[in-house]
């Protein structure tokens, strides 16, 4: 959970945010490339960590937290909600492979998630994966000046748990963005409407849902570090960093970046960029 005051950035901070934001994006896009059946998450690591050194930037991920992270990107495989630590298993057809990355350019940090389903997916995988990424639009569209923090969380948990009766993962939140990875305020992906921190423009937040296809519960694995489903069911996680603003929120990320490689890569399922 985050700590602290919640700090407000000048516009050209959030410039900067935005730079560090779309570098994510594109080292996601770089990393898609080279996903398909006997690749592995090792290596698709390597690519992104050298693609964001490459532009001058670090990432966020490698190192940070205690035990140390091991690599630049988070890929939670399946039934992983998300912190999964990248490894020498190969990917296989019908893989469920959330993507989460962060990095870190001209003292600021930018964070997205991508989840991709590598083959024919499942048709409740396929739902899974639209609801969820769905959710994380409702939930952008309420980051404008004056609405509240429980505003964002109320219409994910609605959509997800009222409307499709999937799993709304609790333990798990999205977070301020900036100077540090992880800043105040919290961001949840359930709350009450009108409930929570006032937002005011200025403000950078990660709006990240991560919703599983049974409970909602989940366990950490002995790593240290990867999230999993209790039930052993698969997940999903969208998410984009997001300033707020007085009228319509300004999503600093990118998702078509990452959008046209699933494009280009024949070994991905295209049906789920359709929403």
């Amino acid at each position: 959970m985050a700590q602290g005051k919640i700090i407000i950035k000048s516009d050209e901070q959030i410039e900067f945010i935005r730079a560090s934001s779309i570098l994510a994006c594109q080292a996601i896009a770089e990393a898609i490339k080279f996903i398909k059946p006997g690749s592995t998450g090792k290596q698709i690591d390597k690519i992104a960590e050298e693609f964001i050194k490459d532009r001058g930037g670090e990432p966020s991920f490698k190192g940070y937290g205690d035990p140390p992270f091991p690599g630049s990107l988070c890929l939670s495989i399946n039934e992983a909600v998300v912190h999964g630590l990248p490894t020498d298993k190969p990917f296989m057809d019908g893989d469920l492979i959330s993507i989460d990355c962060g990095a870190f350019l001209n003292g600021f940090h930018g964070d997205v998630a991508y989840t991709v389903i590598l083959g024919t997916p499942n048709p409740m995988v396929l739902d899974l994966c639209v609801a969820t990424k769905y959710s994380l639009q409702l939930a952008v569209n309420q980051c404008i000046a004056g609405k509240r923090i429980g505003d964002i969380g109320f219409v994910i948990q609605q959509y997800i748990e009222k409307e499709k009766r999937f799993g709304v993962v609790r333990e798990l939140v999205g977070h301020g963005v900036g100077r540090d990875l992880h800043e105040a305020p919290d961001v949840a992906n359930y709350g009450k409407r009108g409930n929570g921190a006032i937002l005011t423009e200025g403000m950078v937040i990660a709006v990240e849902p991560m919703v599983n296809m049974g409970t909602r519960q989940v366990k950490t694995m002995h790593d240290g570090w990867t999230v999993v489903s209790k039930d052993g069911k698969p997940s999903a996680h969208y998410e984009h960093t997001v300033a707020i603003r007085k009228e319509k929120a300004d999503v600093l990320t990118d998702h078509k970046v990452i959008e046209e490689s699933i494009k280009n890569n024949k070994e991905l399922s295209e049906i789920s960029l359709k929403i």
